[in-house]
């Protein structure tokens, strides 16, 4: 009898150390990939690092200037305006994403009401017809 008790003591003690062994075995496989992300991590960051390094080399004022003045005559560049500037708001927006109202329809080049806020539609870009900062918005039928 006694025998028997301890045949099942050490079965247990058995099935113990293979469930300890995997779980051990499982954590030094997961320690494996966290080193080996924290490794790509890094060199993601080390990459970011230099590619800032190389953007402020490149984007020196005296490096453009001496571009813009070689390239001149090829270019014809020309310094930029305040005034050519645009806001957010004056950028054209997708058709489907203009509100639609009839207080803020267009007026087309022989002042009929258009019925849209837009003069023209190039390559499925709705370019407004009216300033977009002096228009009212009301609610978007969908």
């Amino acid at each position: 009898m006694f025998r028997a008790f301890d045949l099942l003591l050490i079965a247990m003690m058995v099935v113990a150390a293979t469930i300890t062994y995997q779980i051990k075995h499982r954590a030094d496989e997961k320690l494996q990939e966290v080193r080996r992300l924290e490794a790509e991590i890094k060199l993601e960051h080390d990459t970011i690092d230099l590619l800032k390094a190389d953007w402020a080399l490149l984007s020196q004022p005296n490096r453009l200037r001496k571009l813009v003045e070689s390239y001149n005559g090829e270019l014809k560049l020309a310094p930029t305006q305040p005034t050519q500037l645009a806001r957010p708001s004056e950028l054209p927006m997708y058709r489907a994403q203009a509100p639609q109202t009839e207080a803020s329809a267009g007026v087309d080049a022989t002042g009929n009401k258009t019925g849209s806020v837009f003069g023209t539609v190039i390559g499925g870009i709705a370019i407004p017809a009216i300033r977009p900062d002096t228009m009212t918005t009301g609610s978007v039928n969908r």
